[in-house]
């Protein structure tokens, strides 16, 4: 089977590489995706973008890369679209149009119930499977929508949770995966770091090579460098993460956090007029669906200060955030990939 993917996102490549473990050998993967899965058609580097302003630079890039997936569609014997709206539903509507008879499994689907609840209906009629990796996200859909509730990826790859609060006197910093994202916030955790009496560790995404450290974090002499996210995690006892996969992935680990973002100006005030939610961070947005309130502080563009965070970390209830991830990990039941992957195949 000739199945093709389009994961343009770093996270959902991560995903991909589960779903991939549980797919038969002679599934072959075309399209775009991660290198270590197989010969992609580009190279996801080219494609990293961060908010409204760098997309609409990319935008005849992008026009031409999609033209290129329509024409692989052709050989293609089904279609995993996962994740990144703005490229993958235009992209489900011309193959839909071009091939009207080809599967189409949306996996890690557009947050409509967040903001342009217009394509839902869009969706219903283009995709063939609707995917859902957020157990409340079936309820925007209309009642004979093709969309199920798989479990969510994050369920397979963590190997370890806590199950009490620990005192090993370790914090973790993640300041995101994109260049921009930590250049805004690395200052800022180098500060706090200094009000902070512990072993810090900053977790560095695979991508950036030893030579492009300095280069996008500065100095790191205060910090001890680790790649392995979710081990690191596990052995903290406090995070302070940017907003993104990062905050849900600490929240299931169980490791108390306090999410920071700051965007573009013209980005985030974009975002503020298109997007209603009360929260940014994907497991508050959860947690609060689920029970009606935040599981962890968020603070955003000015409020962002050393000061802040230090305030908020001492401030921090670890006992209340504990038994709160414990009931998210119940929440979202099980994990996804043997259950995307059946779908895939049939089975």
């Amino acid at each position: 089977m000739k199945l093709l993917i389009s994961a343009l996102e770093h996270s959902s490549n991560i995903h991909l590489k589960a779903l991939k473990q549980e797919l038969s050998s002679d599934v072959e993967l075309i399209g775009i995706f991660d290198k270590e899965l197989g010969s992609p058609l580009v190279d996801l580097s080219s494609l990293a973008i961060m908010g409204f302003v760098d997309a609409i630079k990319k935008l005849r890039y992008f026009f031409k890369l999609s033209d290129e997936m329509l024409e692989l569609a052709k050989d293609a014997d089904k279609i995993l679209l996962m994740d990144s709206s703005a490229f993958n539903l235009p992209l489900a509507k011309k193959i839909r149009k071009k091939y009207p008879n080809k599967e189409i499994i949306y996996y890690i689907l557009p947050q409509a119930w967040a903001w342009k609840q217009k394509r839902i209906p869009v969706l219903e009629k283009t995709i063939t499977h609707l995917a859902s990796i957020l157990p409340f996200e079936k309820a925007y859909y209309s009642k004979n929508a093709p969309i199920t509730y798989v479990g969510h990826p994050l369920l397979d790859e963590i190997k370890e949770f806590k199950e009490e609060v620990t005192h090993t006197n370790k914090i973790a910093f993640m300041p995101g995966s994109r260049r921009g994202e930590i250049k805004k916030l690395m200052p800022i955790f180098t500060e706090l770091r200094k009000k902070l009496d512990c072993e810090a560790y900053i977790i560095v995404p695979k991508q950036f090579t030893k030579e492009e450290l300095n280069e996008v974090y500065g100095t790191l002499s205060e910090f001890k460098i680790v790649y392995d996210a979710h081990q690191t995690l596990h052995e903290c006892d406090f995070a302070f993460i940017c907003s993104g996969t990062a905050t849900l992935e600490a929240a299931l680990i169980g490791v108390p956090f306090i999410l920071s973002y700051i965007a573009k100006p013209l980005d985030y005030f974009i975002a503020s007029r298109l997007v209603k939610l009360d929260y940014i961070g994907l497991s508050n947005i959860m947690f609060d669906k689920f029970k009606g309130e935040a599981l962890h502080p968020e603070f955003i563009q000015k409020d962002v200060t050393a000061q802040n965070l230090f305030e908020a970390y001492q401030k921090f209830d670890r006992e209340k955030f504990l038994n709160n991830s414990k009931e998210l990990r119940n929440y979202l039941s099980h994990g996804s990939s043997k259950t995307v992957a059946a779908i895939i195949e049939d089975k």
